[in-house]
């Protein structure tokens, strides 16, 4: 168990801080600062940071003060709160762009998946702005979002590592001079997973591995640089990476129809974790796959719509259509020629 923050002052020798958070060099590594010199106290290791290079960073020295006392009261927080258990989560109305009241709520249930629709500049990420802040009427729709019928807890809105949303937006690149192996290392040990079984651990990592694979058509193996990662790869490994390693029991999904993984796979991989799962899309197929579907307009949630069983049925074919499509990308691709 970590030493509680009030023993921990900012003139302690960083080889003692990094003996009791052994997460701390990955810290400074993210922040994308040089290698941490343990003769130095916390103090001493900023005040000799470079301010320029900070700027660049777009940070300054007392913000880094701040993120890393956070960063350790995070790791405090998540060693005693594991996992979160999130049965439904409801999302009540409140006004469109124009001021008009959103006419429903609605109440999602653990291990569904709700597609978001509506054309562009309908309001689909903002909704998911509101879900991912917990909105309490203090958005600029005025919606408030409950978990398990009540209001949600102040930590699930400030902390980072305690955060029961997760979202995967439609540009995810990395910017980390790591690798697949190393970025999932650094999660891992975020996440207390290292702690734990050695075994457990490395079968997450080929898990992870074998999952995103499983989602995009390129391979992506341990030591693949995360800069050298597409689009699509990128965002099949923080599916991938959600599952296995994310505590947040919901999910939320920006578009990823253009990112070239298997939908299907991707949707059953979610599913079958048991999370809430929201897809913004404009994709036929991402849309029908959902149980239900939030159609919106304006700025605000006009209906909600159950997937029916002919729909279902329509699924099957448009899933047909796409396999052929995708077969004369694939040849298009390989420069062949399509007649």
């Amino acid at each position: 168990m970590s030493v509680p923050l009030e023993h921990l002052p900012l003139n302690t020798p960083l080889e003692q801080v990094i003996q009791r958070y052994p997460q701390l060099p990955e810290f400074f590594s993210m922040m994308g600062l040089p290698e941490v010199p343990v003769e130095f106290t916390i103090s001493e290791y900023i005040d000799r940071s470079d301010s320029t290079k900070l700027d660049d960073l777009g940070t300054s020295k007392r913000d880094l003060e701040e993120r890393l006392v956070l960063f350790l009261e995070q790791i405090n927080h998540l060693s005693d709160h594991q996992s979160i258990s999130i049965e439904t989560l409801t999302i009540q109305g409140g006004t469109d762009k124009h001021g008009n009241p959103e006419p429903l709520s609605c109440t999602l249930a653990e291990g569904e998946v709700i597609s978001i629709l509506g054309p562009t500049g309908s309001g689909k990420s903002r909704l998911l702005a509101d879900i991912e802040w917990l909105a309490q009427g203090d958005t600029p729709t005025g919606r408030r979002i409950f978990v398990n019928g009540n209001p949600p807890l102040d930590s699930w809105r400030s902390s980072l590592s305690n955060k029961i949303v997760a979202q995967l937006t439609q540009n995810m690149n990395f910017v980390m001079d790591r690798t697949v192996e190393e970025f999932l290392a650094m999660h891992a040990q975020c996440r207390m997973v290292h702690e734990g079984d050695k075994e457990e651990y490395e079968e997450k990592v080929r898990a992870i591995i074998e999952y995103t694979n499983s989602l995009t058509g390129e391979p992506v193996f341990p030591n693949t640089p995360l800069t050298s990662l597409s689009g699509g790869q990128s965002r099949a490994l923080m599916i991938a990476d959600t599952v296995f390693l994310s505590t947040s029991p919901i999910l939320l999904i920006d578009e990823i129809e253009n990112a070239g993984i298997n939908r299907r796979k991707a949707i059953s991989l979610l599913e079958n974790r048991g999370k809430i799962v929201l897809i913004a899309t404009h994709d036929p197929i991402l849309a029908l796959m959902a149980n239900r579907r939030v159609i919106l307009a304006h700025g605000g949630i006009r209906k909600v719509i159950k997937t029916s069983a002919g729909e279902k049925a329509r699924l099957h074919e448009l899933e047909k259509m796409d396999l052929v499509l995708n077969e004369y990308k694939e040849r298009l691709r390989r420069g062949e020629y399509v007649s």
